[in-house]
């Protein structure tokens, strides 16, 4: 396993980005339809076709996933995505039409530093296509397509990724774009809040701190007293190669939320517009009851772990008053 998204089978990620702009995507393509849901906490989302995996509704697979910077502009990612899979015959269909269904969600970089005077069309919709056509088995990290300009309370934020198998062999991966309002690390040291799961040296190896100042537990939120909901957002998605059906996605979905309270201080706000989708290939059987709460464990867990990653693989943008990496103070 790679330990990435693409160690569930018939799973492709790809990125496209413009550093200028300092902003990307990231489309998720699925050879194979996957049953999804998604589970919304953050208080102020952007969505693409989320109500499309609301229980109640018809449509019971996706095709693909775009994740976007950009903030609203981004969303239009999803239709460049969409063209690609349209492009190969691949979506959903009503006698001879086809429609790929393509979720996604995006997050607020337009303050980053970066040259956003685009004109009169945001570029999103041919990124989301570039993202889609680039798919593969591997896939950057960090700075890196939807976490191109991504940020964070005090460093850098990125894309991360991770993988696990649960004991009965069912495997489960996730993808985090971090662009939180709070903070990845205990206080401003090398500690990830996402330690106690860190596995191997995956994110520096660092441990937590011998013991919790005061100053380590103070609140640390990007934009400070002038911090807004629009401009922090942690995305994910998990798959899972396991046979689910939607209901029982939606449940993965708020279980492997909790992941993102184990990586980041504070999460779920009002200044957050944090989104997991969750999405399942349907190649093994789970218990619904024992198995499915083992599978929610592992992919909190696996959460965790993403959005530590993400920013450990974090590089600095080349903008005055940039936040710095990571790595820059750590590495």
């Amino acid at each position: 396993m790679k330990n990435l998204l693409t160690d569930i089978a018939g799973v492709r990620v790809g990125h496209a980005g413009d550093a200028r702009l300092a902003s990307g995507v990231t489309a998720v393509i699925f050879d194979n339809p996957a049953v999804a849901a998604v589970d919304v906490r953050g208080g102020g989302p952007g969505t693409r076709e989320s109500a499309a995996l609301d229980l109640e509704n018809t449509v019971e697979q996706i095709h693909g996933i775009a994740f976007a910077g950009g903030s609203a502009f981004g969303l239009e990612a999803g239709g460049g995505v969409q063209a690609w899979l349209a492009e190969q015959g691949r979506g959903f269909r009503i006698r001879e039409a086809i429609i790929p269904i393509v979720p996604g969600a995006i997050c607020f970089d337009l303050l980053n530093g970066g040259d956003k005077a685009w004109g009169r069309f945001a570029p999103y919709r041919d990124l989301g296509y570039a993202a889609a056509a680039a798919a593969s088995a591997d896939f950057a990290l960090g700075s890196a397509g939807a976490g191109l300009g991504a940020t964070t309370a005090n460093f850098k934020g990125g894309l991360g990724s991770a993988s696990a198998m649960t004991e009965s062999g069912v495997r489960i991966a996730a993808l985090a774009v971090v662009n939180a309002v709070g903070s990845v690390t205990v206080g401003d040291g090398p500690w990830f809040w996402a330690a106690p799961f860190e596995i191997g040296s995956e994110y520096g190896g660092r441990g937590l701190p011998p013991s919790f100042l005061p100053d380590m537990l103070t609140m640390r939120i990007k934009g400070g007293a002038d911090a807004t909901s629009v401009e922090n957002t942690t995305l994910a998605v998990v798959v899972t190669d396991a046979e689910l059906t939607r209901p029982q996605a939606k449940r993965l979905a708020m279980i492997a939320q909790t992941g993102f309270a184990r990586a980041i201080y504070p999460v779920h706000a009002p200044l957050d517009g944090d989104v997991v989708f969750a999405a399942a290939t349907g190649e093994k059987r789970v218990d619904p009851l024992v198995g499915l709460t083992e599978l929610g464990m592992v992919a909190a867990n696996v959460v965790a772990r993403a959005v530590a990653r993400g920013v450990y693989a974090a590089t600095a943008l080349p903008f005055p008053g940039a936040l710095p990496a990571w790595k820059d103070r750590f590495g």
